[in-house]
């Protein structure tokens, strides 16, 4: 009778310890899927945007459109806090150290591209890089538009030598660059380049 019962108590101990051997295999299993979903949700469509771009998938054609940065550039590089921006794609103009006529009217041809983006504006934010180079009018209209004003740093002087429209995904990444044109009549093709790039990678990517 005793090895009856110690047979007993094996068997329920063998089909204890099978049974939590399962359940954390089943866990193990749920939890990698709920991580595999998660990359897949955030990261897969930004790198679908992206390599929409370098392969031309998008169509985008050459006359007015951003170029692809050759070389990884991030927020982080720059000295910008990402958390900031959470799940946002920015629209990042870092203005010149002197700002003429000129450089106000790139400054609305942006912000008039922010702002044709229409039902989409709430997932992209338009960032100024600036220096201390306005007067306090000017200062005042900006503090009106939808722009957000950052100080130009050392650390982005260092990384950005010019003038540059930098567009930025929601993961950090500064993918596409635009250069602001030097004649007053080229702006509206300016602001026209950059909505067409912004529509195009915010339809290939529903993340932000």
């Amino acid at each position: 009778m005793a090895n009856s019962n110690d047979s007993s108590d094996s068997a329920t101990l063998i089909s204890t310890d099978n049974s939590d051997h399962t359940s954390n295999h089943s866990s193990k299993n749920k939890n990698r899927r709920s991580l595999l979903l998660l990359l897949s949700v955030f990261i897969l469509p930004i790198l679908l945007a992206k390599l929409a771009l370098e392969n031309q998938w998008l169509d985008l054609g050459v006359t007015n459109q951003g170029k692809l940065l050759n070389q990884a550039l991030t927020l982080n590089d720059l000295g910008i806090d990402q958390s900031e921006f959470a799940k946002q794609w920015l629209i990042i103009y870092r203005l010149p150290n002197v700002c003429p006529e000129i450089c106000l009217h790139s400054i609305e041809a942006v912000h008039n591209s922010y702002v044709a983006l229409g039902k989409d504006m709430p997932r992209v934010t338009a960032v100024l890089l600036k220096e201390d180079i306005f007067s306090a009018q000017q200062s005042k209209q900006l503090a009106k538009s939808q722009w957000r004003v950052l100080a130009l740093t050392h650390q982005i002087n260092n990384l950005l030598l010019e003038p540059q429209v930098l567009i930025a995904d929601p993961l950090g990444n500064i993918i596409l660059r635009h250069q602001p044109p030097e004649k007053v009549e080229q702006q509206p093709a300016f602001g026209k380049a950059i909505i067409a790039d912004m529509k195009k990678l915010l339809k290939y990517s529903k993340v932000g």
